[in-house]
């Protein structure tokens, strides 16, 4: 059994972050979005996996290589060129990306799964597979009831009453929708399917190759299954997602590091003031970060490696990125921290309290250099 990974888009609904990061890299408790993918895929016995990769590549194939870490085949496709020794991004959409593997070197043999490398799922992959070999569909997608207010954000499918799918309409609005079910971007395909798709060009499976299936009446199913579905379609849903993982909220996702007080979890080398330190979890401090007297952490916070709370630093419900600092005057609620930026749960440039200037990157040399006293007064 054969996976095809989509990786090679652009993120621009979870920008800033993907300024830096491809957004399949982007960490949810510790690990790359992706990995979780991986790792679902693998307990499936499902072992050969493509991917392929367009922005930031080098980021994606360096961590997952090739994939025996996880006991799995992995292989990418980079779509785009070099130009002038920089690497130019030409994305060819969810479908073109896929007819250019099979045109390469025919690896989708048999029914093969696609997924978007942007969502972390617990789906049951094998009862979905059984269930599209007793269809007899050339092709079926994975559907799931959502929230009215939130159908704009995804494709909506109807369906009959032996599943069967009669509408598909790409990101509608609420007053059109024909249904409340969404495209959760994870599809099986029979090979044959992938000669619906043009050569050369850019080509979506939303918006236009699902519509020509159902065009030229082929046979095409919706598979509907309780599982969890946290799809980090934007920033708001990606610190959405981070709070509810460090809740518990799906299976088979753990905290790491070491449990040193009830739902306080700390990794390697941490240096905290833990008799003069407020802190109410779910909270986990990575290793090598320090955390000053009079600091105050309220969970659910997930604070990387490295990183820096100056005394009086306060902060809630938040995502600290690897090797942040905050100074002491620092106040952060609801809000992912990287870099030197910060945004609040919905995107937002962060207003601090404070007053400016209060986050930096932790491994400044010009601000370790005269100690933490010195850190304190460059603002």
């Amino acid at each position: 059994m054969k996976a095809m990974i989509l990786a090679a888009g652009k993120g621009t609904r979870v920008r800033p972050l993907t300024y830096d990061l491809p957004k399949p890299m982007i960490p949810v408790v510790g690990k790359p979005v992706m990995e979780y993918l991986v790792e679902l895929l693998a307990s499936h016995r499902i072992r050969d996996i493509m991917i392929n990769v367009s922005h930031l590549p080098e980021a994606i194939e360096s961590y997952f290589s090739d994939g025996r870490r996880w006991g799995v085949n992995i292989g990418y496709s980079f779509e785009g060129h070099i130009e002038d020794g920089e690497l130019h991004a030409e994305p060819l959409g969810s479908a073109g990306g896929i007819k250019r593997i099979q045109e390469f070197g025919g690896v989708f043999d048999d029914t093969f799964i696609v997924v978007c490398g942007d969502a972390i799922i617990d789906l049951d992959l094998t009862e979905m597979l059984r269930r599209h070999w007793q269809s007899g569909n050339k092709a079926s997608i994975v559907v799931k009831q959502v929230e009215e207010e939130r159908l704009p954000n995804y494709g909506v499918v109807g369906v009959d009453d032996s599943d069967r799918v009669v509408s598909f309409q790409e990101k509608p609005s609420i007053e059109e929708a024909q249904s409340d079910l969404a495209n959760t971007g994870i599809y099986i395909f029979e090979p044959e399917i992938i000669d619906c798709i043009p050569s050369g060009t850019v080509y979506d499976i939303g918006a236009q190759l699902l519509p020509d299936l159902l065009g030229r009446k082929i046979p095409f199913g919706a598979v509907q299954l309780p599982f969890r579905w946290l799809d980090i379609g934007r920033l708001s849903d990606y610190w959405m997602i981070n709070q509810q993982l460090m809740r518990g909220s799906i299976r088979g996702v753990h905290m790491p590091g070491t449990e040193v007080l009830p739902q306080v979890w700390v990794g390697l080398n941490v240096d905290i003031d833990w008799d003069r330190v407020l802190i109410e979890g779910p909270v986990y401090i990575g290793s090598n970060s320090r955390v000053e007297a009079g600091c105050v952490i309220q969970g659910p916070t997930w604070i990387s490696h490295g990183c820096y709370l100056q005394g009086g630093a306060k902060i809630s419900r938040s995502v600290l990125f690897k090797h942040t600092l905050m100074r002491s005057h620092a106040v952060v609620s609801d809000a992912v921290v990287f870099g030197e930026r910060c945004v609040d749960k919905n995107g937002d440039p962060f207003d601090s309290e404070s007053g400016h200037e209060w986050v930096a990157d932790a491994r400044d040399r010009a601000l370790l250099a005269g100690g933490i006293g010195d850190m304190r007064d460059s603002r």
